[in-house]
């Protein structure tokens, strides 16, 4: 049921162009700003509590009771949609982290995204991850690519996420999305009956623990085209992850199904603009998995991949450092902030 304080601040938010907001109860409000937190003050700790609350559906709220986090969205008056996660911190209070989600699905060109990663939304099948730390655009970039092939192909996309963000209007294709909790009691659930479901593209919000990601490796290798996230920094790191996860007497397999069927891996941070106007920007690592990354990753070399992305700007790609020095050649962002999130600094001085 819309609530006026959580309407109102909803609003008020989205007027200073935030990404987050934070309710705590017995502490000021805090808004996320182009990645910096700021405080609001003027809610009593009762109408925090309410407020929260008020967000909740009784099921929730007796979930929430029996110590369970509470992860949904939430569709304020305004139309505009939330993701939510609610909990209880320093003994018992109750806090809520609230994304706020844009309405409207971006364009590759709103999010600057490079047309390497646009190409990829043309692969039939195998695995593209996009990957980066929370709050990094991830889930608005797979957002752009999903609606890309929602109107250039013909084909059933299903989409699995916790809780489902984007909503899709069907366009040439056939889109079913399932929210964990409501449609799914999970992702590994959701991915073994899904191959039953007919899909061409699965969309897995979060590969999260081994068992997702040896069921997406599996979609990918059975001829499906399978778009998923890793809190993972840089294509090696990606391949590693993934590859770790396995038991060791399973990982040379593992190794040699990930280097035929990864496609590609996207990586990326947002970056304050030089000009505080602009907000933030996003900076891609692009790796296309070619013969020469796919080699490195069978044979266990994968701290080479960096110099397949360098040796092959041709091909649309480039490694984070890279990215980094564009965008602050062209004065889009200081190169201070360049140096500060750079993954190599002393290679990014070289650079520079």
């Amino acid at each position: 049921m819309p609530n006026s304080k959580i309407d109102q601040l909803i609003n008020f938010a989205r007027s200073k162009a935030a990404s987050d907001i934070h309710l705590t109860v017995g502490a000021p409000t805090s808004i996320r700003i182009n990645g910096e937190l700021k405080k609001f003050d003027g809610m009593s700790p009762e109408e925090v509590h309410k407020v929260i609350l008020s967000m909740l559906t009784a099921d929730q709220e007796k979930k929430l009771g029996e110590g369970v986090d509470i992860d949904f969205s939430f569709t304020a008056s305004s139309g505009g949609r939330q993701r939510v996660n609610v909990y209880r911190q320093n003994g018992g209070k109750l806090a809520a982290a609230i994304r706020l989600l844009n309405e409207h699905i971006p364009s590759f060109k709103d999010i600057s995204l490079p047309t390497a990663a646009i190409n990829l939304t043309k692969e039939m099948k195998g695995l593209i991850l996009v990957t980066g730390p929370t709050g990094s655009g991830k889930s608005t970039t797979l957002a752009a690519m999903v609606d890309q092939i929602n109107v250039t192909r013909a084909c059933h996309i299903l989409t699995i996420e916790d809780p489902v963000e984007y909503i899709y209007e069907p366009k040439l294709a056939t889109i079913h999305q399932r929210e964990l909790g409501t449609d799914v009691i999970g992702f590994n659930e959701a991915l073994r009956s899904g191959l039953r479901e007919n899909p061409d593209v699965i969309l897995v919000g979060e590969m999260r623990d081994f068992e997702t990601i040896r069921l997406a490796i599996t979609a990918a290798e059975t001829g499906h085209l399978v778009l998923g996230t890793l809190h993972t920094t840089g294509a090696a790191q990606t391949v590693n992850r993934i590859i770790d996860v396995f038991p060791s007497e399973e990982q040379n397999q593992i190794r040699m199904q990930l280097s035929q069927n990864l496609r590609g891996v996207i990586s990326q941070m947002l970056l304050p603009c030089a000009n505080p106007e602009r907000g933030r920007t996003a900076a891609f690592e692009i790796l296309i998995n070619i013969d020469a990354s796919a080699n490195n990753i069978r044979a266990e070399k994968t701290h080479l991949i960096e110099q397949v992305m360098a040796s092959n700007v041709s091909m649309g790609m480039r490694t984070m450092n890279e990215s980094l020095k564009r965008l602050a050649r062209d004065g889009v962002i200081t190169r201070d902030v360049a140096l500060q999130y750079s993954p190599d600094k002393e290679e990014f001085k070289k650079m520079l």
